[in-house]
């Protein structure tokens, strides 16, 4: 069921260097607010440069959710965000604060707009029987395309994620995936949040990465990666991140420091692209406009 909140909330999002964090904790100081961080890497402990996350000073400012909640080999995914979502709601609410979420990976924030079917509770025999029969990654994904063949058509024989969601909602359900999800059609989490964009001219904003990414690497960038790669290895999926990987070519000897700051400059202004074209074209946006006037009409909203 969707979260129908009485205090006020908005979204700032936008790409990468765009001044989000920034206009959030001016607007979270001045109007009462908590903060709900949604980024795929801030999400992580002790990914702190590599994620750009805010200071200690400025989270020790304002409240903060969805920052520091998962240990790097683990996975985050929208539930993740659902999660953190029910945390700042009921924390606004016992503290009569309003709430403002923020981050560039927006497609958890489009999810949880858009809504989520309900899934069933999963008994340990399904949770045991699926573990024995993903051991046979090929047999199982032949046995959903004949349950399931309109449902696994976009699923790889080996994308092993979406082939144990799929078989966990058959043997609960004893139901083809996407009947289920006919007859159990989303539920927005979040209601009622007005979204702005912050536009930023690509000229200006490759200029913000190049400075950022130059900051980073003389703050201790590829120490700290060498010791998440010493701690955790290369195989969780938070060590595949853009400035992680960079620096994982770079003490393998692949690259050297210019090359390895200009890799990770121009893979993050593709992700800012790709970043913007998203949402600009995913949400109804309130504004999508300079970091002055995305001011205003947030400050218009959290009166």
């Amino acid at each position: 069921m969707g979260i129908i909140l009485p205090m006020k909330q908005l979204a700032i999002i936008g790409s990468t260097a765009s001044g989000k964090s920034d206009l959030a904790l001016r607007l979270a100081h001045e109007y009462n607010a908590l903060i709900l961080s949604i980024d795929s890497l801030s999400i992580y402990k002790e990914i702190d440069i590599a994620s750009a996350k805010p200071s200690k000073i400025e989270l020790a400012s304002v409240e903060h959710f969805g920052i520091d909640r998962l240990s790097p080999s683990e996975n985050a995914s929208v539930f993740t965000f659902i999660d953190e979502y029910t945390r700042i709601h009921e924390c606004a609410l016992a503290e009569d604060k309003n709430i403002i979420i923020v981050g560039g990976s927006s497609f958890y924030l489009k999810s949880m707009i858009d809504g989520l079917s309900e899934i069933p509770l999963y008994s340990s025999d399904t949770l045991q029987k699926a573990k024995m029969m993903l051991n046979d990654l090929g047999a199982c994904h032949r046995l959903l395309a004949e349950i399931d063949p309109i449902g696994i058509s976009k699923i790889t024989p080996n994308d092993s994620y979406r082939i144990e969601k799929m078989l966990l909602l058959y043997l609960e359900s004893a139901m083809a995936p996407s009947e289920w999800f006919r007859t159990h059609p989303p539920k927005p989490i979040i209601r009622d949040c007005p979204i702005l964009n912050l536009a930023v001219e690509r000229d200006i904003l490759r200029e913000r990465i190049a400075l950022r990414t130059q900051k980073m690497v003389h703050a201790g960038l590829i120490d700290e990666v060498a010791e998440l790669e010493r701690i955790y290895g290369r195989a969780p999926n938070s060590m595949g991140s853009i400035g992680i990987l960079e620096v994982l070519e770079y003490l393998d000897g692949k690259i050297n420091k210019d090359e390895l700051i200009e890799l990770i400059s121009t893979h993050t202004a593709q992700l800012a692209k790709r970043q913007q074209t998203f949402n600009c074209h995913q949400f109804e946006l309130s504004a999508n406009a300079t970091v002055d006037e995305c001011y205003k009409v947030a400050s218009a909203i959290l009166k």
